[in-house]
């Protein structure tokens, strides 16, 4: 079942434990998004010297001890803990009494996750990933989403065969080289494969740069190419790719090998996305733009971590529909 993201009663009132980068990200995401239903009656930190402080606007009221009576007073629904480092630190007897109460405790990485459609990946923590709810993988899910994988990507062949005519025809006219591109991409399990593209670049576009991503206006680019990536069209042969298993029509877009080793190093949880089959378009692709810097590759990893706890048929569904827009409006290509 689709996990849709979160919204409030109107002006439901929060109270956020913590001032930390992540406490600072959900009140900032609340006060933007007041329509959201939630409203910021202020932060809890430790230091009694903070009370007064303005954080994003909502101020610290409280220290930890004051949690209880603070929530009885001000008409508190629901308690969003996110400390950055919980052990130790923790005020359990006043949470447990809120709890008892009726108000709602949450934690703050869910919670944001819930409201953005995406995990911070720099708050989280492996407990987080396992304990929490999601991440399924039943065998009849699995199974359905491969003979959906295969259904469609035989539709889309069937359904894009003239373009398999005209295609080539125009990307022969314009450049010379080969109609198609073959890139090696790291697959579920880590396993290399050789995803299919109609070629969209000059020949040995990285013969003196060697392998770099792609960029705005990339003179790289063919003329045919450029609209190619502008519809998405360089992307048709990756349904070859969905019949021989390689890759599924949703899920985390591969990356190439020479990225990934740096990649997995410098970001936490990044090898993750490798634990099920990369796909021609997924949650991250119809969330943000196209990625070309670490920078980007950690937000899109925020995205793709929510689909993989969220994965359902629904939420396939859901990108896909978003997908169309997409290319219809031929928005984030390059």
């Amino acid at each position: 079942m689709l996990n849709e993201l979160i919204t409030g009663r109107w002006n439901e009132r929060v109270l956020i434990v913590g001032t930390g980068d992540l406490a600072k990200s959900v009140g900032r995401y609340l006060c933007k998004h007041r329509r959201s239903g939630f409203e910021v009656v202020g932060f809890i930190d430790e230091d009694p010297t903070r009370i007064g402080e303005s954080i994003v606007n909502p101020k610290v009221i409280g220290t930890p001890d004051q949690i209880s009576s603070l929530v009885e007073t001000l008409g508190i629904a629901k308690v969003i803990v996110a400390l950055p480092e919980r052990r130790g630190k923790l005020p359990l007897d006043d949470l447990l009494l809120c709890r008892v109460r009726g108000v709602e405790v949450v934690d703050g990485v869910s919670f944001y996750a819930g409201l953005t459609g995406k995990v911070p990946v720099e708050e989280l923590r492996p407990a987080w990933l396992i304990f929490s709810k999601g991440f399924d993988r039943r065998k009849a899910t699995l199974w359905v989403k491969q003979v959906l994988d295969v259904l469609c990507a035989t539709a889309g062949l069937l359904l894009a065969a003239p373009l398999f005519l005209t295609i080539p025809l125009l990307i022969k006219l314009d450049s010379r080289g080969p109609v198609f591109y073959r890139q090696t991409r790291v697959g579920a399990g880590n396993t290399p494969f050789g995803l299919l593209k109609f070629r969209s670049m000059v020949t040995d576009a990285e013969a003196d740069s060697g392998p770099v991503w792609a960029q705005e206006e990339d003179p790289r680019v063919t003329r045919v190419g450029r609209w190619l990536r502008k519809l998405r069209l360089d992307e048709i042969p990756q349904t070859i790719n969905v019949l021989k298993g390689e890759m599924s029509f949703i899920g985390p877009r591969p990356e190439r090998p020479e990225f990934v080793a740096g990649l997995q190093a410098e970001i936490p949880f990044y090898a993750i996305r490798h634990t099920i089959k990369p796909g021609i378009t997924g949650w991250a692709q119809v969330k943000y733009r196209y990625g070309a810097t670490v920078e980007d590759t950690i937000e899109k990893l925020r995205y793709d971590l929510y689909y993989l706890k969220n994965m359902s048929l629904a939420l396939d569904f859901k990108i896909l529909v978003e997908t169309v827009k997409i290319v219809l409006l031929g928005q984030g290509a390059r």
